[in-house]
């Protein structure tokens, strides 16, 4: 790689050398401990004599800026404080745009590893230890196989044919979902699929319900495209439909595993739903985030499955299936939206990662997926039942698990009033990882309570981290 560095005429050419490489020290373009390039060589890019370079290199060399080392070359001093960023001014045209985007909250972003407790009970992500390396290896170098084969051109924006027919075929098979090939849309994870949905269909000032409490980042996405939107309160049942105000343009679900009550949204509320959102000419966004993990019960329908009129679009993920780093998601889009939506993908980015879509088409193609998930079921059927026992059990006494026959996670709301800020910090301490329902509360007083995600801890990690968890309650709350 080139150093930039602009010659401008035949005058003070060691002055123009010093100045620049200087400047670009201070800045921090040039980090610490950086070589610079040979005396030599850097006099050939630059049409200079080496004489000249060699007297730039001794003057950045008085000033300590550089360092010689013999037999080594000539790199930038470890001792160069850098220099702080200039201010952005507030004057320029655009300014309260930028503004509200830079102090727009950004929730439920996963610490970095680092920050992680040694007993995690994030929500929202699967386990590392049983994602299927091998199997996902296997496909990925068939990827790079197809890639050495391929012309090297832009894919379809919609996504890999194969992939969207496996995709239709997956979710017509575990969540009874009515859709071809022709009805998919490949994303980068679902939260691009919920920004082209309200793209295509919101204008400022638009309303949108929903569900409170809910998922932050879908509300804030809608909030940033300058909609209005309006807690609809959630009960046993999940959205109570009858508050869905008149005018209201586009709805957000989590029927099949309420976010992050999970309790799934009964029957009778689901017709009510697709009768008031077809009164309304609304469209129904239904997040599917994990309802591929089902423990007890009956199977419920999908509300796209039930759907008549055209007013479901569908949104699945395979970051809760899989992993959140491929940034894998898919939209099954009504008729009425799908050529919008597929011009707003095209103008966003084109086109979701092709190496990313032909691994995960050879893997579904293999029935490595299913069986992944096979495998998964098992080992989260097993967790969440300690974690019910145990919240069923000497937890009781402060805590109340609400009922969920879905997912890979499970809310449990306080019986007596707790300080949690207190709990949570104790918690993580004792390097127990635990996090509050109050986050996901914005339109009515929070309640209460635990979100207790079950993908990345281990099994055996259960009992002793909520023993440690019972012992910061008793001496918090004594209940005896």
């Amino acid at each position: 790689m080139e150093l930039h560095v602009v010659i401008e005429g035949d005058k003070d050419l060691t002055g123009q050398l010093y100045r620049q490489l200087k400047e670009a020290i201070r800045s921090g373009r040039l980090a610490a401990g950086e070589k610079l390039p040979p005396s030599r060589l850097l006099a050939e890019r630059l049409s200079l004599s080496r004489k000249t370079v060699n007297e730039a290199y001794a003057r950045l060399t008085y000033e300590s800026l550089v360092e010689g080392r013999v037999g080594s070359g000539t790199f930038v001093s470890g001792s160069v404080p850098a220099r702080k960023p200039q201010g952005v001014g507030q004057e320029f045209a655009g300014s309260a745009v930028v503004e509200r985007w830079r102090s727009m909250p950004t929730p439920l972003r996963h610490p970095a590893p680092a920050g992680t407790a040694r007993y995690e009970y994030i929500g929202g992500a699967p386990s590392r230890a049983l994602f299927p390396l091998d199997d996902w290896r296997r496909c990925v170098m068939h990827a790079l196989r197809v890639a050495a084969t391929s012309r090297g051109t832009y894919g379809e924006t919609e996504g890999l044919p194969a992939l969207r027919d496996l995709i239709a075929r997956h979710v017509a098979f575990s969540r009874g979902v009515r859709c071809t090939l022709e009805d998919v849309i490949v994303t980068t994870g679902a939260q691009q699929a919920l920004d082209l949905v309200a793209r295509v269909l919101l204008e400022p000032g638009c309303t949108v319900a929903f569900e409170e409490p809910g998922y932050p980042p879908a509300r804030q996405l809608l909030v940033a495209q300058g909609a209005n939107v309006v807690g609809i309160p959630v009960d046993a049942e999940g959205l109570q439909v009858d508050k869905i105000p008149d005018g209201t343009r586009l709805i957000y679900v989590t029927p099949a595993h309420q976010f992050p009550l999970g309790m799934p949204m009964s029957e009778r509320r689901r017709k009510a739903l697709l009768a008031r959102a077809h009164a309304l000419g609304a469209v129904i966004i239904e997040d599917d985030y994990d309802g591929e993990f089902r423990y007890e019960g009956r199977p419920t329908d999908s509300l796209q499955s039930m759907d008549t009129h055209g007013n479901v679009a569908f949104v699945g993920t395979f970051s809760k299936t899989l992993s959140p780093e491929l940034r894998l998601g898919y939209l099954i889009a009504p008729p009425a939206l799908l050529q919008a939506v597929g011009t707003a993908k095209h103008l966003t980015d084109w086109h979701t990662s092709m190496p990313a879509q032909w691994a995960l088409a050879k893997f579904m193609e293999n029935g490595d997926l299913l069986k992944h998930i096979r495998r998964c079921h098992t080992v989260y059927a097993e967790r969440r039942e300690k974690i019910m026992e145990r919240f069923n059990g000497d937890l009781s006494p402060w805590f109340e698990l609400i009922p969920a026959t879905t997912g890979i996670h499970l809310a449990a709301l306080c019986r007596r009033e707790l300080d949690m800020d207190t709990l949570l910090r104790l918690a993580r301490r004792a390097e127990v990882g635990l996090y509050g329902l109050d986050v996901f509360y914005h339109f009515s007083p929070a309640r209460q309570g635990l979100m207790l995600g079950y993908g990345v801890i281990d099994t055996a990690d259960i009992d002793p981290s909520l023993d440690r968890v019972r012992d910061i309650l008793e001496q918090m709350d004594p209940v005896r």
